[in-house]
């Protein structure tokens, strides 16, 4: 499947593979096949994964980097499609020592269950998500909680196991909502040997956003991270490693949403996705016209972590810091 055009070959060619690294590792990526999800199972009409058929399975996003990033060897690690509907105990078919992945947890599933679902697949953590617990116990999305999102006894285990979690974090406040912080905190105090991988920067897609978060405060915890996935802001990098190490900031891209014609833009304290395609993801304004030509939010994202990082650091955010992490829990 080809998503170039000439212009993202030009971009490629003058302004990425001149500074990128050989090695890039995608901390955040969605892997999925139809066959994960209940029979005659289809998204919306405009729902972003139609784009691709319904799936995005590892032989296309191998085929798509190979496409995107020609000269570099790319690293993964995924999760599948947090979906109601899907069968949470598919994994993706990972392969050899640059792919990993995560198991999909809600809840509702016994310890027991999460330990069968990691063991038997040789996950490297899980992925919870806040649908899941907007249905386990009746809530409105926006009402979810942080630890609504894993239970004690799910937590324990992962503890035990010294595993990674990547957490996206709820309610419409997002990085700068107080209880968030409280109970972000909280999890990296009472679950010292869980990686928690906090998406998104904590979902500070804007300034003021950032700006009111308490980042400064995780900078004590060495069992925090946050993942860049669909951050596009310069200054909303270069304030992360201003307040928390950047050795413990790892690329990533929510690819395979990465892979459509796009950029997220800051108005008035708050953020929108300008769509150069006819798909909704978030607040979308989409250019119907094709009046603007755009690139992919996945060059545009590497576009602001060029601007943002410090060259001697580049390949650091861009490889070796989710290599460290990620090879760490594997050898465990």
């Amino acid at each position: 499947m080809n998503i170039m055009s000439e212009n993202d070959y030009r971009i490629y060619r003058e302004e990425l593979a001149p500074v990128l690294p050989k090695r890039i590792f995608d901390a955040h990526v969605h892997i999925f096949r139809k066959e994960y999800f209940p029979e005659n199972f289809t998204f919306p009409e405009k729902y972003v994964y139609n784009k691709f058929g319904g799936e995005f399975p590892i032989e296309l996003w191998r085929e798509v980097m190979n496409s995107l990033l020609p000269q570099q060897e790319i690293w993964l690690n995924c999760f599948s499609a947090p979906h109601l509907e899907i069968d949470n105990d598919r994994l993706p078919e990972v392969q050899g020592e640059r792919e990993f992945a995560m198991a999909l947890v809600s809840p509702a599933d016994s310890v027991e269950t999460l330990q069968k679902r990691v063991e038997s697949t040789g996950a490297i953590g899980v992925k919870p998500y806040l649908n899941y617990a907007a249905f386990v116990y009746g809530k409105k999305s926006n009402d979810v909680e942080v630890d609504d999102m894993l239970t004690p006894e799910q937590l324990e285990y992962i503890n035990e196991k010294a595993l990674a979690v990547t957490l996206h974090i709820p309610r419409s406040g997002r990085f700068a909502d107080p209880l968030n912080q409280r109970q972000m905190i909280a999890l990296c105090e009472k679950y010292p040997k869980i990686k928690f991988i906090f998406a998104h920067i904590g979902r500070a897609y804007f300034m003021q956003n950032i700006r009111e978060s308490n980042i400064d405060e995780f900078v004590q915890y060495p069992n925090a991270f946050f993942d860049t996935a669909m951050i596009n802001s310069s200054d909303i990098l270069k304030y992360t490693y201003d307040h928390f190490p950047l050795e413990r900031v790892l690329f990533g891209t929510d690819t395979p949403i990465a892979l459509l014609k796009g950029k997220s833009v800051e108005i008035n304290n708050q953020y929108a996705y300008l769509m150069g395609e006819n798909y909704a993801i978030g607040t979308s304004i989409i250019d119907t016209s094709g009046v603007v030509e755009f690139t992919t939010f996945f060059y545009e994202q590497l576009r602001g972590i060029i601007a943002a990082t410090p060259e001697k650091d580049l390949e650091k955010v861009l490889f070796s810091n989710a290599y460290k992490l990620f090879t760490g829990i594997k050898e465990l």
